[in-house]
């Protein structure tokens, strides 16, 4: 929200000394975030006057159209001459009044003005336009054309209020009353301990049975809608400079009186409001749910098709607004520029200010994706007892500027309803905080926000219509906490308890990041939202559990409204978006919860925090949530070995998938088993299963290797590349992290290599399994060196897998013997389970 100061200084006697950073220091220490202060006109320069066009001559021969202009500038050029100026622009015609800009000033960006000579002619200064005066878009695209009753020779720059300072503050969204002037104005006064001259105090006429009728056929969507009738406009009306360039300095761009007066309103009351032009509205405004497949063409001229959750505002036609987000264009307010054109320009409008349920806009706006002013503002919460005054102010404007007049009749329907109350304790906030502030303090705070308070040690706070965020005792205590000022809390480190540090799991967590990192893999964090259709992406059948998700109620977009159930999604998109800058060899990791939704749906219950939740507590709290195990993932692509002086590289392949699983296997102390394996979104010939043993059965906790070429087209990811991803969980619950000093042993080792062939189906897991246990406890480690496959030497369907064995004692040299027996048994027994043979 951009507030200006000179607006800010209406409602809040300043100290003519105070600067915006002043202003900026006082509202960060009460909890606002003022981003900027952006100083307008700090590098503008005079003389910039009121000019009058006398004399148009149009130069030809160039390749744009360039006139050469007298201008009236009165005597601020010294001499009383008319002012020689060449100009580019055409939205401008003899006897209007300009802006023009001198030799000797400088305008916005550091641009000095002098006479100099350009189309053969010489020009003595600038006729302006608004871009080139700093001031933001007015709509023209031309040359600023004032009211024909400017004074020649004034002062431009106090005329068009080009030096102002405007703060820019981030209002977060349980702060809807900050997105006024009023708002800020109150937290403003508050912070300077100044009264506040609030704007929504006017005297408003009690409704009658003369308004105009509305009808509302949903409370709980509308609480409150107030109607008043202008008739009378004047079609020359304009909008005075004050109010285009305060609209233009929060950021809004002028359009028409009307409207820029309903948006002036919206900015300084924070209510938001519609003016239909009244000869188009056809018989009763109504409020009401959208008809499924029902229709509308917006102001931004889009046909949009509605769902039966919108609130739309009706006539006798049917739908003419998207309540809270954007009128209809059927009932638009046409204005001067239109009447030119051929049409009709609007003399007779109704008012609309409305009090709208926020989730109920909210969802409209994003379900149509159709985010406005108004819209941002219902969201957040606006104040329904603002209603009545923002009309009576937009009336009021009406009636000034466009020589309106105020019908009698006023429209008020309201939903009844009792304000909002709230029951603490008087030293709540003391409790919260850890200081002492006292009772007296707490009820001074509270009133200053505009509750009403009542009681001694118990306070009864009635809470202002325009905070709907203050609902429970807490919020209550940050208002008090925030206006005492953050700053003076005291700094005080918590205790841990002696002995205690990172539990087991975090350990190993960390342990398995520094692994996969050593091993070249990089961490990258995502987001934990998916879209279902990433599942159809990823191959997965229909009743694969993964897609079966937890749905988020509001989720920051629509189109990931679900949490993950896997990793891949994240980490693959990470690969995409790398691959596509240029990163082509890559390699990354993830650890992270997935979500599973429970058989049972239970509500969270809001926990105690003026004392620790008990373990039951703590309990009911996990069982209301979705199970959430942590996984690990990796994807990698391109080079695994960069190529070199040293050799050529190697890419990375299914089996450094493989390799990091192992690798964490080895982390958590568990033994991780590894056959051939089909699911989803792996290569059926190159995807292993990952398996552990949980009381004596088998269980598969992952699977690893190269991505299925249709994935990779379906996500957009470079060829051959590879994931894997297992269950860490199930790995910490089956591993032994205990540190295992490595036994050494000072006798030699033997080495035996043995050959082995196997039907070409056999896992070489299952040789390596059974080649391990037959060799005993001489066996040190055992390496898998080469496959072969040839059909004239081995036979059809037939592998040979060629092993190193190492044997070594721990208190003897092995004999020849020893070691060809140790081999010999292991042989034996992977003959027995795979059917093995020695190769000839």
């Amino acid at each position: 929200m951009r507030i200006p100061l000179s607006w800010l200084r209406e409602y809040v006697d300043l100290p003519a000394t105070e600067t915006g950073r002043d202003v900026q220091a006082k509202l960060i220490s009460a909890g606002l975030e003022v981003e900027t202060v952006e100083h307008l006109g700090a590098d503008l320069k005079g003389p910039l006057v009121v000019g009058r066009v006398l004399t148009i001559e149009e130069l030809e021969g160039f390749k744009k159209p360039i006139r050469f202009c007298t201008v009236d500038v009165g005597q601020a050029n010294g001499t009383g001459e008319p002012q020689e100026i060449v100009c580019g622009a055409r939205n401008f015609a003899v006897g209007d009044k300009v802006v023009v800009v001198l030799p000797g000033a400088t305008l916005p960006g550091g641009f000095s003005i002098s006479a100099r000579k350009t189309y053969g002619k010489t020009s003595h200064g600038m006729i302006c336009s608004s871009d080139e005066l700093g001031m933001g878009d007015d709509g023209t695209h031309g040359i600023i054309v004032l009211p024909p009753e400017t004074e020649v020779g004034k002062d431009a720059i106090e005329l068009l209020e080009l030096v102002d300072e405007v703060l820019d503050i981030a209002v977060t969204a349980n702060r809807g009353d900050c997105l006024s002037i009023r708002g800020v104005a109150r937290e403003t006064a508050i912070a300077y301990g100044l009264p506040l001259r609030d704007p929504a105090l006017l005297d408003v006429p009690g409704p009658n049975a003369f308004g105009y009728p509305v009808k509302v056929s949903d409370p709980a969507g509308c609480d409150r809608f107030t109607a008043r009738t202008v008739t009378g406009l004047s079609p020359e009306a304009r909008s005075p400079i004050w109010l285009k360039r305060r609209l233009q300095k929060v950021g809004m761009r002028p359009i028409s009186l009307a409207v820029d007066v309903t948006n002036y309103v919206m900015m300084e009351l924070g209510q938001p409001l519609h003016a239909y032009d009244r000869g188009l509205v056809q018989g009763t405004i109504g409020v009401r749910r959208a008809g499924e497949g029902e229709k509308i063409v917006t102001l931004d001229g889009v046909e949009r098709k509605l769902h039966a959750e919108d609130l739309v505002i009706t006539d006798d036609r049917g739908p003419i607004g998207l309540a809270g987000v954007m009128g209809g264009a059927d009932t638009e307010i046409a204005d001067h520029d239109a009447a030119e054109n051929g049409g009709s320009s609007t003399t007779d409008v109704v008012i609309e200010a409305a009090h709208f349920d926020q989730v109920a806009i909210a969802r409209t706006a994003r379900r149509h994706k159709l985010s406005s002013e108004a819209s941002r503002r219902f969201e957040r919460g606006v104040d329904p007892q603002a209603a009545a005054a923002a009309a009576q102010r937009t009336v009021d404007l009406l009636v000034l500027l466009a020589g309106g007049t105020a019908e009698a009749g006023v429209t008020e329907v309201v939903a009844p309803s009792a304000p909002h109350t709230v029951t603490v304790a008087a030293d709540h906030p003391d409790k919260v905080a850890g200081v002492t502030y006292g009772r007296e303090t707490v009820v001074r705070r509270l009133q200053e926000v505009g509750c009403d308070v009542y009681g001694q040690d118990e306070l009864i706070v009635t809470v202002p219509s325009w905070r709907p965020d203050l609902t429970d005792p807490n919020d209550l205590a940050e208002e008090v906490i925030r206006l005492e000022g953050y700053e003076n809390l005291p700094s005080t480190l918590p205790r841990p308890p002696a002995g205690r540090g990172l539990t087991a799991r975090q350990r190993l967590h960390r342990r398995i990041g520094r692994a996969l990192a050593g091993a070249g893999y990089v961490e990258a964090l995502n987001y934990p939202f998916v879209s279902e259709q990433v599942f159809d992406q990823l191959g997965l059948e229909a009743d694969d559990p993964a897609r079966r998700v937890v749905r988020l109620v509001n989720p920051l977009s629509d189109e990931e409204p679900a949490l993950r159930t896997t990793l891949l999604p994240g980490l693959l998109g990470a690969l995409r978006r790398n691959d596509g800058r240029g990163a082509h060899d890559l390699a990354l990791f993830e650890t992270g919860l997935v979500f599973q939704p429970r058989d049972e749906q239970r509500t969270a219950v809001n926990l105690s925090v003026d004392r620790r939740p008990s373990e039951d507590d703590i309990a009911a709290l996990d069982a209301a949530l979705p199970y959430q195990p942590r996984h690990v993932a990796v994807v990698l692509a391109g080079a695994r070995e960069q190529a070199g002086w040293w050799g050529r590289g190697r890419a990375g392949d299914w089996a450094d998938a493989v390799e990091a699983a192992r690798t964490v296997a080895r982390e958590a102390g568990a033994e991780l088993g590894v056959r051939k394996g089909q699911y989803g979104p792996w290569h059926p010939g190159r995807c292993a299963e990952l398996t552990v043993t949980v009381d004596g059965a088998e269980r598969v906790i992952g699977h690893a290797g190269e991505l299925h070429p249709r994935v990779l087209k379906n996500l957009g990811l470079p060829a051959r590349a590879c994931a894997m991803e297992l269950d860490l969980d199930a790995l910490e619950q089956v591993g032994d992290d205990t540190p295992q000093a490595p036994g050494i042993s000072t006798f030699p080792v033997a080495t035996q290599d043995v050959a082995l062939v196997v039907d070409a189906f056999v896992p070489a897991s299952d040789v390596e399994a059974a080649l391990r246990e037959g060799a005993g406890e001489l066996l040190e480690s055992i390496r898998l060196f080469d496959v072969y496959e040839n059909a004239e030497q081995l036979g059809e369907g037939r592998k040979s897998l060629a092993y190193a064995l190492r044997f070594r004692a721990t208190d003897r040299t092995l004999t020849v013997d020893e070691a060809s027996a140790a081999r010999e048994a292991a042989v034996t027994l992977a003959g027995d389970r795979t059917g093995a043979t020695l190769r000839a």
